[in-house]
């Protein structure tokens, strides 16, 4: 009868793991089966992953082009035609986008831009606004401050 308390795999099912190191007595004492001297019977030896053999490496056969600059911040453009789902009474934060789909991400720096018309008098506080869109608020009595931006991640409030 089989019970949870003495369940076992089946015979021939499991294999004792290699002890190397462990004396003649073994079968895999003294160099432990990485025969006498060499790159690989080092401790760290062996080749890495990219080694090909002392051929030319992909990662210099292949020519390099063009240039990453890690330092490059990405705005999150919202254009003004987007503005006409929100509220006009409400303060329009980086918050206030995000709660309402129109910018994503963790910590996005939002940018205002130009495209379409301004509804009604909109109170932003962004980290960005285009010059045209800035002019197209201000005809219509918005208001527009711009807040600065943590790349770490701050909220983005200019109160902090």
């Amino acid at each position: 009868m089989y019970h949870l308390n003495n369940l076992q795999p089946a015979k021939g099912a499991t294999k004792k793991r290699k002890r190397v190191g462990r004396g003649p007595g073994s079968g895999h004492g003294k160099t432990s089966g990485k025969g006498m001297k060499g790159h690989n019977s080092r401790s760290g030896g062996g080749m890495g992953a990219w080694f090909e053999g002392g051929q030319m490496p992909v990662y210099r056969r292949i020519p390099k082009r063009g240039f990453h600059n890690r330092n490059r911040v990405e705005n999150w453009p919202v254009n003004l035609d987007r503005f006409e789902v929100l509220d006009a009474s409400q303060e329009i934060t980086v918050e206030y986008l995000r709660e309402n789909g129109l910018v994503g991400g963790s910590n996005p720096r939002v940018k205002v831009l130009s495209r379409g018309e301004v509804g009604a008098a909109y109170r932003l506080k962004v980290h960005a606004v285009s010059e045209a869109a800035r002019k197209k608020i201000e005809e219509k009595g918005g208001s527009v401050e711009l807040v600065p931006w943590d790349p770490r991640g701050g909220s983005g409030s200019a109160d902090e």
